[in-house]
């Protein structure tokens, strides 16, 4: 009976969540006017039917924040960057090159993309007898409360300009093929009302322990903004699945236990389990990405313990079955305490069947001004789908975003 009545306030209380957080979270149709919109691009392999000069290829070079010595920018661009040999992948922060493969991000390609995310095996979860959520956050560490009951995730009304523009879709390669994750444009403390900032997960950029910084990096916002099916993406023209263009990131950087620690499965790595990228338009527009989908969210790395949190939506475009990827989805559960590492920040917990793809999506919350901000990104599931968890984001995240917000501006 008790779990009756919490269940029926659950949904009471989620469904004051989600009328907050569409509010906060739709836009103008306005937003996505303007002259410099589409993803732009021609063909989807990289190469191009006029090989580019020298001073061409040099102007690229000079462009790019950062390359490596003896960089071969024109293999790269031909196909260069599928070789995955060790000494070849970059590992180390502040070691990213991504220059704009124009088109390579088509339609087809990246509905071919798959989902990267790492699964658990819930027999690792050990659950004991959890003490009362704390009122500050340090108090949880070690603690990981009862599993929560499933939450069945539910469609995203279209169109994603109006109903969750910031919000879209992460594309790259990895050694297995193209990947794809999800993403939120996110303020950047350094440039106010001009962000060019994307949140996700550590591992939509990163490989981990194991490997190094993925490549062809790319964030669409609003991802197929009308909800087209399956059948209608494959036939539609880029401007209908990029509705606010594509745009590419020039620098990124996650956390150093994500990098020392994460792993493909098992969890390892998941309380660091959080990346930014700062981005920039592949057609080469003014705009910045922040004015162009009408708005960015603020993350809160001072949010309060898993007792006052409240209600937290989750969103993300599940790419694993019964889903397909096309279509952007949420959960809304009140979050419990999840630890795999006790030396980190206790991990947020929630029911929710989003599958693979979903990961890198947003932890959102209403604070006391009603304005939606991000708390998390889901980070691991089980095999069951039945619930998602995403890292505490303290100092170390905090650092990440201001560690790419400098990069950025410093380039400006």
């Amino acid at each position: 009976m008790s779990s009756i009545r919490t269940r029926r306030r659950g949904r009471r209380r989620t469904a004051m969540a989600v009328t907050a957080l569409a509010a906060t979270l739709a836009l103008t149709a306005t937003a996505c006017g303007g002259e410099d919109g589409g993803s732009g691009g021609s063909g989807g392999n990289g190469s191009s039917d006029s090989p580019l000069s020298q001073e061409q290829l040099q102007g690229i070079i000079d462009d790019l924040p950062w390359v490596p010595a003896d960089f071969d920018l024109e293999a790269w661009l031909n196909g260069g960057w599928e070789n995955w040999e060790d000494e070849s992948w970059l590992r180390e922060i502040g070691e990213f090159v991504n220059p704009i493969i124009e088109g390579l991000w088509d339609p087809d390609r990246m509905g071919d993309a798959e989902d990267p995310d790492p699964s658990i095996d819930e027999d690792q979860i050990e659950e004991d007898p959890a003490p009362p959520p704390a009122d500050d956050p340090a108090a949880d560490r070690g603690v990981t409360d009862p599993e929560p009951a499933p939450v069945q995730a539910e469609a995203v009304e279209t169109p994603y300009t109006e109903n969750g523009a910031p919000i879209g879709k992460v594309f790259f390669d990895s050694p297995e093929g193209p990947m794809v994750c999800s993403g939120t444009v996110i303020a950047d403390p350094a440039n106010p009302g001009r962000s060019n900032l994307v949140a996700t997960a550590g591992h939509c950029v990163h490989a981990g322990a194991g490997g190094g910084w993925y490549r062809n990096i790319a964030f669409v916002p609003a991802y197929n903004s009308d909800g087209l099916s399956a059948e209608e993406v494959a036939a539609a023209a880029p401007e209908q699945i990029a509705p606010l263009g594509t745009y590419w990131a020039n620098y990124v950087s996650t956390t150093e236990y994500w990098i020392n620690t994460g792993t493909e499965s098992g969890g390892d790595g998941a309380h660091g389990d959080f990346a930014v990228l700062s981005v920039t338009p592949e057609d080469g527009g003014e705009q910045s990405l922040e004015e162009r989908v009408g708005g960015a969210v603020e993350v809160n790395f001072d949010a309060p313990a898993v007792s006052g949190l409240g209600p937290v939506t989750l969103y993300g475009f599940p790419a694993a079955e019964p889903y397909n990827g096309e279509l952007m989805y949420r959960c809304v559960d009140n979050p419990r305490r999840l630890s795999l590492d006790a030396s980190m920040p206790v991990m947020y917990w929630a029911g929710c069947t989003m599958t693979g793809g979903a990961s890198g999506g947003p932890w959102l919350r209403t604070n006391e001004a009603g304005e939606a901000e991000l708390i998390s990104v889901n980070s691991i599931g089980p095999l069951e789908s039945t619930w998602l968890a995403g890292p505490r984001l303290e100092d170390e995240a905090r650092g990440v975003l201001e560690y790419v917000s400098g990069q950025a501006a410093a380039a400006e």
